[in-house]
């Protein structure tokens, strides 16, 4: 499948079946879900779910459909009626084609005087892991993960464990905007040294082959 890096924690994967989204929030581009089959929302922060991006490319076409927890699908679901899922964990679906699976139930802490959110990633295809905002490890191996590089919830040592731990053949950046052009050369070293893995930092609205 072609792999599509957009701005922050969204991504765009397409294949002959469709083109599946994930996470088109509001530091990502307006128009980040247009065109796409299917929708996938991890959790309910404005950096990933954006209404009113979601809305326009459910308005825009009819087949669309969203999948995503219970937070999310609350406010969507009276408005576009049979097309907004419920997920969580351990729940399998296909959606445009590809087939996903769903791996964890809470947001990394923050701090502890702020209350956890449910968060979900996904697994597509069985290869390509999303963890949204939480280092979650699926109980299977994970070809391309896409890794949380810097967010008020981690730190650089966590990040460099976590891919440790799901030891993926290659590993590209998200949840990155925060990140200037003057730290990015020092997360790609840090982290290329550190992770027994194939990692890479994309530009937005670049693409590779996973």
């Amino acid at each position: 499948m072609r792999f599509i890096k957009k701005r922050h924690s969204c991504v765009r994967l397409e294949k002959e079946s469709g083109t599946l989204v994930i996470d088109p929030g509001n530091f990502t581009e307006p128009d980040a879900a247009v065109g796409a089959d299917a929708l996938l929302v991890t959790h309910e922060h404005p950096d990933h779910f954006d209404e009113g991006n979601l809305r326009a490319a459910l308005e825009a076409d009819p087949a669309v459909q969203l999948w995503t927890l219970a937070s999310v699908a609350e406010p969507m679901a009276a408005a576009f009626p049979g097309r907004v899922h419920t997920v969580g964990h351990g729940d399998t679906f296909t959606a445009a084609g590809f087939d996903v699976e769903v791996h964890g139930e809470l947001h990394a802490v923050i701090h502890p005087d702020i209350p956890r959110v449910t968060n979900v990633g996904y697994l597509v295809d069985g290869a390509v892991f999303h963890p949204g905002d939480a280092l979650t490890v699926p109980e299977r191996p994970v070809e391309t993960l896409l890794l949380p590089v810097m967010a008020p919830w981690n730190k650089l040592s966590e990040v460099v464990d976590y891919l440790r731990e799901v030891r993926p053949t290659r590993a590209y950046d998200i949840h990155d905007a925060l990140l200037t052009d003057l730290a990015l050369p020092v997360y790609e070293r840090q982290i290329g040294a550190l992770a027994d893995a194939g990692h890479q930092h994309l530009r937005p609205g670049t693409f590779t082959e996973v």
